[in-house]
Protein backbone atom coordinates (compact mmCIF):
# COMPACT_ATOMS: atom_id res chain seq x y z
CA UNK A 1 0.00 0.00 0.00
CA UNK A 2 1.54 3.29 -0.75
CA UNK A 3 2.16 5.95 1.60
CA UNK A 4 -0.14 8.61 0.08
CA UNK A 5 -2.44 6.02 0.22
CA UNK A 6 -1.85 5.35 4.27
CA UNK A 7 -1.49 8.99 4.43
CA UNK A 8 -5.71 9.49 2.87
CA UNK A 9 -6.36 6.48 5.70
CA UNK A 10 -5.04 8.53 8.47
CA UNK A 11 -6.74 12.37 7.09
CA UNK A 12 -9.81 10.53 6.81
CA UNK A 13 -9.99 9.05 10.25
CA UNK A 14 -9.22 12.86 11.77
CA UNK A 15 -12.00 14.04 9.66
CA UNK A 16 -14.72 15.49 12.48
CA UNK A 17 -17.07 15.92 9.12
CA UNK A 18 -16.65 12.34 7.52
CA UNK A 19 -20.04 11.33 8.63
CA UNK A 20 -21.40 14.12 6.49
CA UNK A 21 -21.04 12.02 3.65
CA UNK A 22 -24.14 9.96 4.60
CA UNK A 23 -26.15 12.88 4.04
CA UNK A 24 -25.91 12.57 0.45
CA UNK A 25 -26.31 10.26 -2.19
CA UNK A 26 -23.52 9.24 -3.75
CA UNK A 27 -22.34 5.72 -5.36
CA UNK A 28 -18.62 4.26 -5.80
CA UNK A 29 -17.04 6.41 -7.75
CA UNK A 30 -15.34 10.07 -7.04
CA UNK A 31 -17.68 12.91 -8.03
CA UNK A 32 -15.36 16.23 -7.74
CA UNK A 33 -17.67 18.56 -10.08
CA UNK A 34 -19.60 19.64 -7.61
CA UNK A 35 -18.16 22.80 -8.39
CA UNK A 36 -21.24 22.70 -11.48
CA UNK A 37 -23.19 20.24 -9.98
CA UNK A 38 -23.71 19.63 -6.31
CA UNK A 39 -24.76 16.01 -4.96
CA UNK A 40 -28.49 15.16 -3.99
CA UNK A 41 -29.27 15.37 -0.22
CA UNK A 42 -30.98 12.20 0.94
CA UNK A 43 -34.15 14.27 2.60
CA UNK A 44 -35.06 15.97 -1.17
CA UNK A 45 -36.58 13.54 -2.55
CA UNK A 46 -38.93 12.64 -0.33
CA UNK A 47 -39.52 16.54 0.48
CA UNK A 48 -40.41 17.20 -3.48
CA UNK A 49 -42.63 14.00 -3.47
CA UNK A 50 -44.37 15.68 -0.46
CA UNK A 51 -44.42 19.28 -2.02
CA UNK A 52 -45.71 17.45 -5.12
CA UNK A 53 -48.42 14.78 -3.84
CA UNK A 54 -49.50 16.29 -0.43
CA UNK A 55 -48.71 20.56 -0.63
CA UNK A 56 -50.24 20.92 -4.54
CA UNK A 57 -52.28 17.50 -5.24
CA UNK A 58 -54.34 17.75 -2.13
CA UNK A 59 -53.69 21.89 -0.85
CA UNK A 60 -53.61 22.76 -4.01
CA UNK A 61 -54.18 26.83 -4.03
CA UNK A 62 -54.20 26.67 -0.28
CA UNK A 63 -50.62 25.68 0.17
CA UNK A 64 -49.10 29.37 -0.83
CA UNK A 65 -50.71 30.56 2.60
CA UNK A 66 -50.99 26.76 4.64
CA UNK A 67 -47.49 25.48 3.22
CA UNK A 68 -45.64 28.78 3.28
CA UNK A 69 -45.44 29.03 -0.10
CA UNK A 70 -45.92 32.56 -0.55
CA UNK A 71 -42.94 33.40 1.81
CA UNK A 72 -40.45 30.75 0.71
CA UNK A 73 -38.30 33.24 -0.81
CA UNK A 74 -37.13 35.48 2.16
CA UNK A 75 -37.54 31.84 4.30
CA UNK A 76 -34.57 30.27 2.21
CA UNK A 77 -32.95 33.67 1.91
CA UNK A 78 -32.55 33.26 5.73
CA UNK A 79 -30.97 29.73 5.58
CA UNK A 80 -28.59 30.88 2.86
CA UNK A 81 -27.42 33.75 4.87
CA UNK A 82 -25.15 32.44 7.44
CA UNK A 83 -23.87 30.60 5.28
CA UNK A 84 -22.37 34.02 3.30
CA UNK A 85 -22.25 35.79 6.32
CA UNK A 86 -25.27 37.92 5.97
CA UNK A 87 -27.53 38.72 8.98
CA UNK A 88 -31.29 37.98 7.81
CA UNK A 89 -33.46 40.09 5.77
CA UNK A 90 -30.95 40.74 3.11
CA UNK A 91 -31.05 37.68 1.08
CA UNK A 92 -34.28 36.99 -1.36
CA UNK A 93 -34.25 33.52 -3.21
CA UNK A 94 -35.63 33.16 -7.42
CA UNK A 95 -34.95 33.58 -11.00
CA UNK A 96 -31.43 32.75 -12.00
CA UNK A 97 -28.20 34.32 -11.25
CA UNK A 98 -27.83 36.09 -14.83
CA UNK A 99 -31.29 37.65 -14.01
CA UNK A 100 -30.07 38.50 -10.48
CA UNK A 101 -26.40 39.94 -11.97
CA UNK A 102 -29.08 42.19 -14.12
CA UNK A 103 -31.09 43.66 -11.10
CA UNK A 104 -27.74 43.88 -9.23
CA UNK A 105 -25.86 45.76 -11.64
CA UNK A 106 -28.62 48.11 -12.67
CA UNK A 107 -29.67 48.96 -8.89
CA UNK A 108 -26.15 49.51 -8.50
CA UNK A 109 -25.80 52.37 -10.82
CA UNK A 110 -28.92 53.89 -10.01
CA UNK A 111 -28.20 53.84 -6.53
CA UNK A 112 -24.54 55.17 -7.87
CA UNK A 113 -26.24 58.24 -8.49
CA UNK A 114 -25.32 61.09 -10.99
CA UNK A 115 -22.43 61.70 -12.97
CA UNK A 116 -21.06 58.33 -12.78
CA UNK A 117 -21.21 56.57 -15.78
CA UNK A 118 -18.88 53.29 -15.83
CA UNK A 119 -19.77 50.01 -14.99
CA UNK A 120 -16.00 48.04 -14.90
CA UNK A 121 -16.63 43.97 -15.20
CA UNK A 122 -14.12 41.33 -14.32
CA UNK A 123 -12.35 40.81 -17.74
CA UNK A 124 -11.92 36.99 -16.70
CA UNK A 125 -15.68 36.48 -15.48
CA UNK A 126 -18.06 33.70 -16.73
CA UNK A 127 -19.09 35.11 -19.97
CA UNK A 128 -22.70 35.20 -19.25
CA UNK A 129 -21.66 37.71 -16.25
CA UNK A 130 -19.82 39.80 -18.95
CA UNK A 131 -23.11 40.07 -21.55
CA UNK A 132 -25.57 40.76 -18.44
CA UNK A 133 -22.73 43.83 -17.84
CA UNK A 134 -22.51 44.71 -21.33
CA UNK A 135 -26.41 44.86 -21.46
CA UNK A 136 -26.58 47.31 -18.26
CA UNK A 137 -23.85 49.40 -19.89
CA UNK A 138 -26.41 49.99 -23.28
CA UNK A 139 -29.74 50.03 -20.90
CA UNK A 140 -28.31 53.13 -18.41
CA UNK A 141 -25.95 54.53 -20.83
CA UNK A 142 -22.88 53.67 -19.31
CA UNK A 143 -19.55 52.78 -20.52
CA UNK A 144 -18.52 49.10 -20.13
CA UNK A 145 -14.79 48.80 -18.67
CA UNK A 146 -13.36 44.95 -18.29
CA UNK A 147 -10.45 44.90 -15.78
CA UNK A 148 -8.46 41.95 -14.39
CA UNK A 149 -9.61 42.02 -10.92
CA UNK A 150 -5.76 42.98 -9.80
CA UNK A 151 -6.65 46.18 -11.91
CA UNK A 152 -9.59 47.58 -10.45
CA UNK A 153 -7.86 49.45 -7.37
CA UNK A 154 -5.90 51.66 -9.53
CA UNK A 155 -8.26 51.83 -12.08
CA UNK A 156 -11.68 52.89 -10.52
CA UNK A 157 -12.30 56.78 -9.96
CA UNK A 158 -15.43 59.66 -10.14
CA UNK A 159 -17.01 58.08 -12.86
CA UNK A 160 -17.18 54.85 -11.43
CA UNK A 161 -20.60 53.74 -10.98
CA UNK A 162 -20.58 49.62 -10.01
CA UNK A 163 -17.95 46.96 -10.11
CA UNK A 164 -19.06 43.32 -10.85
CA UNK A 165 -16.13 41.26 -9.91
CA UNK A 166 -16.23 37.27 -8.95
CA UNK A 167 -15.25 36.21 -5.77
CA UNK A 168 -13.69 32.67 -7.43
CA UNK A 169 -12.56 32.45 -11.02
CA UNK A 170 -14.55 30.05 -12.57
CA UNK A 171 -12.10 28.56 -14.57
CA UNK A 172 -8.47 28.76 -12.38
CA UNK A 173 -10.22 28.37 -9.13
CA UNK A 174 -8.30 31.49 -8.25
CA UNK A 175 -9.89 33.47 -4.99
CA UNK A 176 -10.13 37.06 -5.02
CA UNK A 177 -9.44 39.47 -2.12
CA UNK A 178 -12.77 40.47 -1.48
CA UNK A 179 -12.25 42.41 1.39
CA UNK A 180 -9.88 44.15 0.33
CA UNK A 181 -11.28 45.34 -3.36
CA UNK A 182 -15.14 46.11 -1.49
CA UNK A 183 -12.77 48.70 0.21
CA UNK A 184 -10.81 50.43 -2.96
CA UNK A 185 -14.34 50.49 -5.02
CA UNK A 186 -15.98 52.50 -2.23
CA UNK A 187 -12.84 54.75 -1.52
CA UNK A 188 -13.90 55.36 -5.17
CA UNK A 189 -17.28 56.42 -4.16
CA UNK A 190 -18.56 53.29 -6.20
CA UNK A 191 -20.37 50.32 -5.48
CA UNK A 192 -19.45 46.71 -5.31
CA UNK A 193 -21.35 43.62 -6.58
CA UNK A 194 -19.88 40.51 -5.85
CA UNK A 195 -21.16 36.93 -7.89
CA UNK A 196 -20.63 34.62 -5.13
CA UNK A 197 -21.77 31.25 -7.52
CA UNK A 198 -18.38 29.81 -6.72
CA UNK A 199 -17.79 30.63 -3.17
CA UNK A 200 -20.96 30.56 -1.15
CA UNK A 201 -20.58 26.92 0.35
CA UNK A 202 -17.28 26.72 0.23
CA UNK A 203 -15.84 29.03 2.37
CA UNK A 204 -16.22 32.36 4.30
CA UNK A 205 -17.27 34.97 2.78
CA UNK A 206 -18.04 37.66 4.63
CA UNK A 207 -20.74 40.31 3.23
CA UNK A 208 -21.62 42.11 5.95
CA UNK A 209 -18.51 42.30 7.95
CA UNK A 210 -16.75 43.91 4.73
CA UNK A 211 -19.65 46.43 3.23
CA UNK A 212 -20.44 44.73 0.14
CA UNK A 213 -23.37 46.35 -1.28
CA UNK A 214 -25.21 43.71 -3.94
CA UNK A 215 -24.17 40.05 -4.43
CA UNK A 216 -25.69 37.63 -6.21
CA UNK A 217 -25.18 33.69 -6.53
CA UNK A 218 -26.77 30.08 -7.86
CA UNK A 219 -27.14 27.71 -5.94
CA UNK A 220 -26.46 24.41 -7.65
CA UNK A 221 -22.93 23.75 -6.83
CA UNK A 222 -21.54 23.77 -3.41
CA UNK A 223 -25.21 24.35 -1.80
CA UNK A 224 -26.48 21.51 -3.62
CA UNK A 225 -30.15 22.67 -4.83
CA UNK A 226 -30.47 21.02 -7.84
CA UNK A 227 -29.99 21.27 -11.88
CA UNK A 228 -31.55 25.08 -12.08
CA UNK A 229 -32.52 25.42 -8.41
CA UNK A 230 -33.18 29.52 -8.00
CA UNK A 231 -30.41 31.90 -7.29
CA UNK A 232 -30.33 34.87 -4.83
CA UNK A 233 -30.05 38.37 -4.18
CA UNK A 234 -28.33 40.21 -1.55
CA UNK A 235 -28.79 44.12 -1.00
CA UNK A 236 -27.40 45.30 1.96
CA UNK A 237 -29.87 46.13 4.74
CA UNK A 238 -29.21 50.08 4.61
CA UNK A 239 -29.75 50.08 0.80
CA UNK A 240 -33.11 48.61 0.55
CA UNK A 241 -34.63 51.74 0.71
CA UNK A 242 -33.14 53.30 -2.12
CA UNK A 243 -32.85 49.98 -4.27
CA UNK A 244 -34.17 50.61 -7.70
CA UNK A 245 -35.23 47.06 -9.12
CA UNK A 246 -34.90 47.51 -13.05
CA UNK A 247 -37.63 44.29 -12.64
CA UNK A 248 -40.43 45.36 -10.83
CA UNK A 249 -42.97 42.56 -10.87
CA UNK A 250 -46.57 41.71 -8.56
CA UNK A 251 -44.04 39.76 -6.27
CA UNK A 252 -42.19 43.14 -5.18
CA UNK A 253 -45.39 45.25 -4.51
CA UNK A 254 -45.66 46.90 -1.27
CA UNK A 255 -49.25 45.34 -1.81
CA UNK A 256 -49.00 42.29 -4.26
CA UNK A 257 -52.91 41.89 -4.39
CA UNK A 258 -54.24 45.80 -4.35
CA UNK A 259 -53.41 44.97 -8.39
CA UNK A 260 -52.59 48.84 -8.64
CA UNK A 261 -51.61 50.20 -12.31
CA UNK A 262 -48.62 52.06 -10.29
CA UNK A 263 -46.10 50.53 -8.88
CA UNK A 264 -44.99 50.64 -5.15
CA UNK A 265 -41.64 48.28 -4.06
CA UNK A 266 -42.17 46.07 -1.03
CA UNK A 267 -39.76 47.02 2.02
CA UNK A 268 -36.28 45.27 2.41
CA UNK A 269 -35.06 42.57 0.45
CA UNK A 270 -38.33 41.52 -0.74
CA UNK A 271 -38.05 44.32 -3.49
CA UNK A 272 -35.53 41.79 -5.36
CA UNK A 273 -38.64 39.86 -6.03
CA UNK A 274 -40.16 39.93 -9.59
CA UNK A 275 -42.92 37.45 -10.63
CA UNK A 276 -44.12 33.91 -9.24
CA UNK A 277 -41.32 31.93 -7.15
CA UNK A 278 -40.14 28.68 -8.67
CA UNK A 279 -41.97 26.38 -6.50
CA UNK A 280 -41.01 22.47 -6.79
CA UNK A 281 -36.97 23.76 -6.96
CA UNK A 282 -37.63 26.19 -4.38
CA UNK A 283 -38.67 24.16 -1.55
CA UNK A 284 -36.51 21.09 -3.31
CA UNK A 285 -33.63 23.67 -2.28
CA UNK A 286 -35.03 24.91 1.11
CA UNK A 287 -34.62 21.18 1.97
CA UNK A 288 -31.08 20.43 0.54
CA UNK A 289 -30.00 23.25 3.04
CA UNK A 290 -30.88 21.41 5.77
CA UNK A 291 -27.58 19.37 5.04
CA UNK A 292 -25.92 22.41 6.74
CA UNK A 293 -27.13 21.86 9.98
CA UNK A 294 -24.82 22.31 12.82
CA UNK A 295 -22.41 22.77 10.09
CA UNK A 296 -19.63 25.51 10.60
CA UNK A 297 -18.32 27.58 7.16
CA UNK A 298 -15.08 27.71 9.04
CA UNK A 299 -14.63 23.94 9.21
CA UNK A 300 -15.58 23.60 5.60
CA UNK A 301 -13.33 25.80 4.20
CA UNK A 302 -9.94 24.00 6.36
CA UNK A 303 -11.18 21.25 5.06
CA UNK A 304 -11.64 22.18 1.42
CA UNK A 305 -8.08 23.63 1.92
CA UNK A 306 -6.66 20.12 2.99
CA UNK A 307 -8.42 18.33 0.11
CA UNK A 308 -6.79 20.66 -2.44
CA UNK A 309 -3.93 20.78 -1.14
CA UNK A 310 -3.24 16.99 -0.36
CA UNK A 311 -4.63 16.65 -4.56
CA UNK A 312 -1.85 18.87 -5.52
CA UNK A 313 0.45 16.96 -3.45
CA UNK A 314 -1.18 13.52 -4.75
CA UNK A 315 -0.97 14.79 -8.60
CA UNK A 316 2.90 15.92 -8.00
CA UNK A 317 3.44 11.82 -6.90
CA UNK A 318 1.24 10.16 -9.79
CA UNK A 319 1.21 12.51 -12.77
CA UNK A 320 4.40 12.33 -14.69
CA UNK A 321 6.53 15.58 -15.01
CA UNK A 322 5.29 17.96 -17.35
CA UNK A 323 2.25 16.56 -18.37
CA UNK A 324 0.17 18.90 -16.17
CA UNK A 325 0.43 22.72 -15.06
CA UNK A 326 -1.49 23.96 -11.91
CA UNK A 327 -3.81 27.23 -12.97
CA UNK A 328 -5.04 27.08 -9.58
CA UNK A 329 -2.73 29.28 -6.85
CA UNK A 330 -0.58 27.30 -4.12
CA UNK A 331 -1.40 30.35 -1.79
CA UNK A 332 -4.46 29.30 0.69
CA UNK A 333 -5.20 33.11 0.46
CA UNK A 334 -5.92 33.12 -2.92
CA UNK A 335 -7.34 29.61 -3.77
CA UNK A 336 -10.91 28.43 -4.08
CA UNK A 337 -12.03 24.88 -3.28
CA UNK A 338 -10.89 23.65 -7.35
CA UNK A 339 -7.80 22.88 -8.38
CA UNK A 340 -7.63 23.41 -12.52
CA UNK A 341 -4.98 21.89 -14.37
CA UNK A 342 -3.80 23.03 -17.76
CA UNK A 343 -3.46 19.73 -19.92
CA UNK A 344 -2.96 18.83 -23.32
CA UNK A 345 -6.38 16.99 -24.98
CA UNK A 346 -7.58 17.87 -21.41
CA UNK A 347 -11.38 16.92 -23.26
CA UNK A 348 -9.67 13.34 -24.08
CA UNK A 349 -8.27 12.73 -20.70
CA UNK A 350 -11.26 14.14 -18.94
CA UNK A 351 -13.63 11.15 -20.64
CA UNK A 352 -11.18 8.35 -19.90
CA UNK A 353 -11.34 9.89 -16.04
CA UNK A 354 -15.36 9.45 -16.19
CA UNK A 355 -14.78 6.18 -17.69
CA UNK A 356 -13.00 5.12 -14.67
CA UNK A 357 -15.43 6.49 -12.40
CA UNK A 358 -13.57 10.00 -11.59
CA UNK A 359 -16.08 12.65 -12.54
CA UNK A 360 -14.34 15.94 -13.14
CA UNK A 361 -14.67 18.51 -16.12
CA UNK A 362 -13.17 20.34 -18.97
CA UNK A 363 -13.14 23.73 -20.02
CA UNK A 364 -11.71 24.73 -23.75
CA UNK A 365 -9.36 24.46 -24.53
CA UNK A 366 -7.06 22.40 -22.09
CA UNK A 367 -8.37 22.78 -18.82
CA UNK A 368 -9.25 19.74 -15.99
CA UNK A 369 -11.34 20.74 -13.20
CA UNK A 370 -11.67 19.51 -10.44
CA UNK A 371 -14.18 20.44 -7.56
CA UNK A 372 -13.76 20.04 -4.02
CA UNK A 373 -16.98 19.54 -2.01
CA UNK A 374 -16.12 18.98 1.91
CA UNK A 375 -19.31 18.03 2.76
CA UNK A 376 -19.08 14.84 0.74
CA UNK A 377 -15.85 14.48 -0.61
CA UNK A 378 -12.84 12.60 1.46
CA UNK A 379 -9.30 12.46 1.36
CA UNK A 380 -9.60 8.91 -0.03
CA UNK A 381 -11.28 9.92 -3.08
CA UNK A 382 -8.65 12.54 -3.67
CA UNK A 383 -5.83 10.17 -3.67
CA UNK A 384 -7.63 7.91 -6.17
CA UNK A 385 -8.58 10.93 -8.42
CA UNK A 386 -4.94 11.65 -8.64
CA UNK A 387 -4.02 8.06 -8.94
CA UNK A 388 -6.10 7.65 -12.14
CA UNK A 389 -5.37 10.68 -13.31
CA UNK A 390 -1.75 9.49 -13.17
CA UNK A 391 -2.45 6.49 -15.41
CA UNK A 392 -4.34 7.71 -18.07
CA UNK A 393 -1.63 10.26 -19.07
CA UNK A 394 1.10 7.49 -17.88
Amino acid sequence: MSELILKAEKLDSADELAGLRARFVLDDGVYLDGNSLGALPVGVPGRVDDVVRRQWGELRIRSWEESGWWTAPERIGDRIAPLVGAAAGQIVVGDSTSVNVFKALVGAVRLAGDGRDEIVVDATTFPTDGYIAASAARLTGCELRPLDPAEVPGAVGPRTAAVLLNHVDYRTGRLHDLPSLTAAIHDAGALAVWDLCHSAGALPVGLDAHGVDLAVGCTYKYLNGGPGSPAYLYVRSDLQSRFDSPLPGWNSHADPFGMSPSYAPAPGALRGRVGTPDILSMLALEAALEVWDGISIDSVRAKSLALTDFFLECVSAYVPEGRVESLTPPAHAERGSQVALRCAEAGTVMKSLIEQGVVGDFRHPDVLRFGFTPLYVGFGDVERAARVLGEVLG
